[in-house]
């Protein structure tokens, strides 16, 4: 019932915001009358902060058009080269000829945004490497005959994805990820597999969430299983077409990241209210152009959100050596031939440093000369993959990585 009043909600303060949208166009515009009452253009921002908070998001472009190979600027083009029900694989097609780059596939996380929160990653990646990523679905677009979606199938499509493009493929992960690629990449190497991955870097994710514990990890050993599917857990209401599909639904996400810095979230837009009362239209553009991203989240697959939580955050399946996949025990120490490095940032709050170091332990067998760790000083999260210290720090020693494997 949750989800079906967030939408009758959400419905119900539709004509509210057209109101309010066209009242603060008419407060605003240099030839309307009502623009020249006194603090008009402090009522009109308020009307557009009210609009900001109660519009839905859609899910953002990448918008990544060109990039810069060998000092010229080359098309790009988004194309998709694999479908499968809950996620398609995304090439970004460079026009220019480069056969010596290595093939890159980002495995994005499914954790309520989207694919193009790593935007920034891609845009740093693309010059010098041929660049595929996970575009993961929102589970409320998925009709319910198309099956259920669970950690199992999620290591099924990363080992489809990476078979896809063959061998000598390139696998980054990001975040939420780790766990499912590190499985997939020690299985394939076990198996033999020719498109076992070159390399695998890992990039702030929960490998041993028992390490230093932050407060999302500290919330998953709080509370039983059952209290997870019992609050976090609704049907998809109609007209979706994965009506009646079981979801963590993106709205309850967003609710637990904003708690997380709710001060900061409050201090934004009480300065996106003095930007647009001021008419400072750079400011507002850039505030808008982050929670657009931000604000844009998806619902994931009961059954896939409640098997991470429980082997990952509740009984660290990995890390105690337990994991298994459809029955089979998963062994990291049959990685040989891949290289490993694992990527860290200081000042996370979701992924604490030595969560994802953790991978070396488990890999026993990748030599000291085909494995290294960064640990990026002054940064959060998510300055781990976007931003100046992503593109001056962290994306050049990625890189150097990946050409010596």
């Amino acid at each position: 019932m949750m989800y079906f009043a967030h939408e009758i909600g959400r419905a119900a303060l539709k004509p509210i915001r057209i109101l309010t949208s066209a009242q603060s166009t008419l407060l605003q515009h240099p030839r309307s009358p009502l623009s020249k009452i006194p603090g008009a253009r402090s009522i009109a921002s308020a009307y557009s902060v009210f609009g900001d908070l109660t519009r839905r998001y859609p899910k953002p472009a990448f918008n990544l058009n060109t990039t810069i190979c060998d000092g010229e600027q080359v098309d790009v083009n988004e194309a998709i080269v694999k479908r499968k029900p809950f996620a398609q694989l995304k090439h970004f097609q460079r026009n220019v000829a480069r056969p010596d780059d290595p093939k890159l596939l980002i495995v994005a996380p499914l954790s309520g945004h989207y694919a193009s929160l790593l935007r920034g990653t891609v845009e740093a990646m693309l010059p010098d490497h041929d660049v595929y990523i996970t575009d993961w679905r929102d589970a409320c677009q998925v009709p319910l005959s198309e099956g259920d979606f669970g950690l199992d199938d999620y290591i099924d499509y990363v080992i489809d994805f990476i078979s896809h493009l063959g061998p000598d493929t390139h696998v980054l992960a990001v975040c939420q990820p780790v766990v499912a690629v590190l499985a997939a990449t020690a299985i394939m190497a076990e198996d033999g597999h020719p498109a076992a991955p070159r390399s695998l870097a890992l990039m702030s994710g929960p490998i041993d969430a028992r390490v230093d514990p932050t407060e999302p990890c500290k919330l998953a050993t709080k509370h039983k299983l059952s209290w997870f599917r019992r609050n976090l857990v609704h049907p998809v209401p109609a007209p979706y077409p994965g009506a009646l599909r079981k979801v963590y639904p993106g709205f309850l996400q967003l609710t637990g990241f904003v708690n997380m810095n709710f001060k900061r979230h409050v201090d934004a837009y009480r300065g996106l209210f003095r930007s647009i009362r001021d008419d400072e239209a750079e400011k507002v553009s850039r505030h808008r152009e982050f929670y657009d991203e931000y604000l844009a989240v998806m619902d994931l697959p009961a059954t896939y959100y409640l098997d991470t939580i429980q082997k990952v955050f509740q009984e660290f399946h990995l890390a105690r050596g337990c994991f298994k996949y459809r029955g089979r025990l998963v062994n990291p120490a049959a990685i040989r031939d891949t290289a490993l490095m694992t990527i860290e940032g200081e000042k996370d709050d979701i992924s604490s440093p030595g969560q994802t170091h953790a991978a070396h332990d488990l890999c026993l067998n990748v030599p000291d000369s085909r494995r290294t760790h960064h640990l990026q000083p002054g940064v959060g999260h998510y300055g781990v993959f976007n931003g100046s210290a992503w593109r001056n720090d962290i994306s050049p020693r990625l890189k150097a990585f990946i050409r010596a494997a």
